[in-house]
């Protein structure tokens, strides 16, 4: 099964945009939403970087941000 990233919005459970066509017939979807009106809680997002963690296994952020920052075109 493979994977896609559709950026819609959703109102009154009805879809208003989407930033592509979607296929026709039934799709089986994961959603994850922005709220601006809610925060993470601590020990929600303490899951949730648990979950996550490994993804990017062997990457150190702060090498890698300092390399980066290295590369940017200050002079633009």
């Amino acid at each position: 099964m493979g994977h896609r990233i559709a950026e819609a919005i959703i109102e009154n459970g009805r879809i208003t945009y989407s930033d592509h066509k979607l296929p026709s017939g039934k799709l089986k979807v994961h959603l994850v939403y922005d709220t601006s009106d809610a925060s993470i809680e601590t020990e929600r997002a303490l899951s949730l970087l648990k979950e996550t963690a490994g993804i990017y296994k062997g990457i150190k952020a702060d090498e890698e941000a300092r390399t980066l920052r290295s590369e940017w075109d200050r002079n633009v």
